[in-house]
């Protein structure tokens, strides 16, 4: 059964750092859960959802 703990990963490992970074499509602040070294945009969650690769 899935059960995600406050804090931690879904697998049960240490809380992931996560890093502020500004969306590149919208401008908000957001946060990531990678340190971001400006190669490549950025998106918030929102922003991403339109940005995503589709599957088939």
């Amino acid at each position: 059964m899935y059960r995600e703990s406050s804090g931690g990963s879904r697998f049960g490992g240490a809380p992931r750092e996560m890093h502020k970074a500004t969306c590149a499509d919208c401008g908000k602040e957001c946060e990531v859960p990678f340190k971001p070294d400006g190669s490549k945009p950025v998106y918030c969650r929102d922003c991403y959802q339109k940005h995503r690769p589709k599957r088939f």
